[in-house]
């Protein structure tokens, strides 16, 4: 059974259902530099891939939460970077009826599986129309980084308090 209220100012039924919605998925950033280029693409040896990646968010309206997933990766030859690539892609989300407590669950495991995939189509193809074979990044568990975030969080507590 729903729970519904009835607004006073519109006089429609307004339910308090936990609602989860994707208002918008989007590129929020996206760079490429090439510092060696063209000399990087003769050399012959095997290159170095450094891969990071940074989730973040903020709320924008009382509801409205933006998502980012940060991925960069660099290529190296040696000491030479062939390459450095980072993108940011984003989603707005409209979180309501949720209780806050379960908004950063949301907000560091939800929105990031959601909006991930999009960046990784992204990363390839930039790497590849930069003229070096694609990237393609392997699947990330959010839930296991959050879960390792928040025991991190609580040892950093426990050291603190023994101090």
């Amino acid at each position: 059974m729903s729970s519904e209220t009835i607004s006073p100012e519109s006089g429609i039924a307004e339910t308090t259902q936990p609602i989860f919605l994707i208002q918008n998925i989007y590129l929020k950033d996206l760079s490429l530099e090439q510092p060696n280029s063209p000399a990087i693409f003769l050399d012959q040896k095997m290159p170095e891939l450094e891969i990071a990646v940074n989730i973040g968010g903020e709320q924008l309206a009382e509801t409205v939460f933006e998502s980012q997933v940060t991925v960069t990766i660099t290529e190296k030859i040696e000491e030479k970077v062939a390459y450095l690539v980072e993108g940011t892609q984003a989603g707005i989300f409209e979180i309501r009826h949720i209780p806050t407590e379960a908004i950063d669950q949301i907000m560091s495991v939800s929105c990031p599986n959601i909006i991930y995939p999009y960046l990784r189509a992204h990363m390839a193809d930039i790497v590849l129309k930069a003229g070096f074979p694609a990237v393609h990044l392997s699947e990330i568990n959010f839930e296991a980084l959050y879960h390792r975030r928040l025991q991190d969080e609580a040892s950093e507590k426990t050291e603190n308090k023994a101090h």
